[in-house]
């Protein structure tokens, strides 16, 4: 019994610091945008965020995801990660108080969404 007892707080402690790197979801003609961060909190310097796209069929794959930490910095598209619904892409955060944007193009229409970001730790 202490092997499951072991497994389940080490489960359970996963979960915990996964939470920390979810920003709130967004929705956008039926899919949900969600944002994490690797690390969690951000910190100043290189930081990688992952965008999910989900429907109601689960992964949405056949978007174009473009991220930026500003309106004064150039858009870098982000890596489809296969066919899982997951984006990924790692940028340079510098100063506090920023706001991730994530530009998601599907089938000739687009939007921006605004991910604010947490407090973050300085390395």
């Amino acid at each position: 019994m202490n092997r499951i007892s072991a497994l389940l707080c080490a489960m359970l402690l996963a979960a915990c610091g996964a939470d920390e790197a979810r920003l709130p979801v967004q929705e956008w003609q039926g899919v949900t945008i969600g944002v994490e961060t690797r690390p969690a909190p951000v910190v100043v310097g290189m930081n990688e965020f992952l965008v999910s796209a989900r429907g109601a069929r689960g992964a949405v794959h056949d978007l174009l995801i473009f991220i930026r930490m500003g309106d004064d910095k150039s858009w870098t598209q982000a890596i489809q990660d296969g066919h899982t619904g997951v984006y990924r892409r790692a940028l340079e955060v510098q100063g506090a108080g920023l706001t991730l944007q994530v530009r998601v193009k599907r089938a000739g229409q687009e939007t921006v969404l605004s991910f604010a970001l947490p407090a973050m730790d300085a390395r």
